[in-house]
């Protein structure tokens, strides 16, 4: 079963990319995308049973990936959140895992781990 993934992520480049790697490389299915705040809130919120994994970027063209975090703190167990951004710093981190993000990656040394994440997760929901 493919993990039902929603991006948050404002440059179309970068958005593409990561999902065409998560699709080769995790098995992910893209159910959405979204580059504001309010787009993400919105989808999310009336299709709260059509995603497994939502990546949220930080710095969006509208809003923020935190405000993103925050209005999903509360979701079903087995529903991921995780933040994907290049400034993944001691105190993002530290922010994010307050507002209960599932985890947080930076951009440009961790897709790797990423790419390990999303697998791991699709091995649980096997």
């Amino acid at each position: 079963m493919k993990l039902r993934t929603y991006f948050v992520e404002d440059n179309p480049t970068i958005r593409e990319n990561l999902i065409e790697t998560l699709q080769e490389l995790a098995n992910i299915e893209p159910v959405g995308i979204a580059e504001t705040e309010a787009d993400a809130t919105r989808w999310l919120s009336q299709n709260e049973d059509s995603w497994d994994l939502v990546i949220v970027d930080l710095f969006l063209r509208q809003g923020s990936g935190l405000g993103i975090v925050g209005a999903f703190q509360k979701r079903a167990e087995q529903q991921k959140l995780i933040v994907l951004s290049n400034y993944a710093t001691n105190d993002v981190r530290k922010r994010c895992e307050q507002l209960n993000a599932d985890a947080i990656f930076d951009k440009s040394n961790e897709i790797d781990s990423l790419v390990d994440y999303c697998i791991g997760l699709n091995a649980t929901n096997a």
